[in-house]
């Protein structure tokens, strides 16, 4: 593995981690929100395993997280990064691209997918709208948006310990229509879900089937929640095991 470094349209820099492999096939991973490419050891596990597999892999920071260049976060920004990522694979001679999106990264990869892309993998995706994306701030945050028009949000561990969340962020995850998010897509996708993830409700997956390619399918783990820390491994073993059928 190398830490590598490309630009987006932007010329922000995302720093990654790029794991290389003999074999003409890549997979991008796409972490969730106010996360970073590492996911607190799931991605690199993931990245270790997809490796071991004979996946060439690039797991990276979006702009505003891990250590990429500061900006603010909306999922606008997170999908140029993915074209961006994308691009720069195509550059490195890659043409069978797959996707694996985690939550916000879920529905940054189903956006970022196009005709370049083979196939994608989805854990616990944002799919579908939430009524009050305000609900889940505090009253001081939520004073903060109105004023400033960004949340601080901080947190006790990881690289980035401030991020700045833009209020596109709200607006974006209040106008998220599955149809037009999902129906675009021509290649086969994987969805692995846990049954009692209260974050992102299964619910949402369930209903995302209706717009997906027949190939398709939905993987439901009982118990796991949005964190699925004790199912981590029956995750990645569905996805490398999807990845070996579509991504040859």
């Amino acid at each position: 593995m190398e830490q590598v470094t490309f630009q987006n349209s932007r010329k922000l820099n995302l720093v990654g981690d790029f794991y290389p492999a003999a074999e003409d096939r890549v997979v991008i991973m796409m972490h969730g929100f106010t996360g970073d490419r590492h996911e607190w050891g799931k991605f690199d596990k993931t990245a270790q395993e997809l490796a071991a597999a004979e996946y060439a892999v690039l797991n990276f920071d979006f702009s505003g997280s891990g250590e990429s260049d500061d900006d603010s976060l909306t999922v606008a920004k997170e999908v140029d990064d993915a074209n961006s990522a994308i691009t720069y694979l195509q550059g490195k001679g890659f043409s069978k691209i797959g996707l694996l999106g985690l939550s916000l990264g879920g529905l940054v990869a189903a956006k970022a997918c196009d005709e370049r892309i083979k196939t994608i993998a989805l854990w616990a995706p944002v799919t579908h709208p939430v009524e009050d994306p305000r609900a889940r701030y505090t009253a001081e945050q939520l004073q903060e948006l109105d004023e400033t028009g960004v949340i601080t949000y901080k947190r006790d561990k990881g690289f980035r310990r401030t991020l700045s969340i833009d209020q596109q962020m709200l607006v974006d995850r209040k106008t998220v229509d599955p149809e037009a998010l999902l129906s675009h897509i021509k290649c086969p996708v994987l969805i692995v879900h846990g049954s009692a993830d209260n974050r992102v409700p299964l619910k949402g997956s369930k209903k995302a089937m209706h717009y997906l390619p027949l190939e398709s399918r939905l993987v439901i783990i009982s118990g796991a929640d949005h964190r699925f820390e004790e199912h981590v491994d029956y995750f990645i073993s569905t996805t490398v095991d999807w990845f070996d059928k579509y991504l040859e």
